[in-house]
């Protein structure tokens, strides 16, 4: 854990969040800033800064994560479809450094995300 990291504090629960899964290597809630009607993070437990500095250590817990999403996706209302992304450093878009993904479904507004 990071101290200073924000999704080590949700995991920790200092900070609230709509969480609609948790287990004891995964958490997964709602978005904040929703860029669709379904917008998912799914979150380790364990601080990974990025897939950058993820290794074969985190093989199991990357596939646990995949497998996951779809399954989340349908239980928040995903009929169609769902898109998975994974924002990797300063130049991939990331914005909180512990890896995570993005799960989203629904109306394509977040086409360019």
């Amino acid at each position: 854990m990071d101290e200073n990291c924000l999704f080590c504090k949700i995991v920790r629960g200092q900070i609230p969040s709509s969480r609609v899964y948790e287990d004891a290597d995964i958490i997964a809630f709602k978005d904040i800033h929703a860029k669709a009607p379904v917008h998912l993070l799914l979150v380790p437990r364990e601080h990974v800064e990025s897939l950058i500095t993820a290794g074969p250590q985190h093989e199991s817990l990357m596939g646990k994560m995949l497998l996951l999403a779809p399954r989340l996706a349908r239980e928040q209302g995903s009929v169609d479809g769902f898109r998975v992304v994974v924002n990797n450093g300063p130049g991939g878009g990331q914005e909180v450094f512990h890896l995570h993904m993005h799960v989203l479904a629904g109306p394509r507004p977040w086409k360019g995300f």
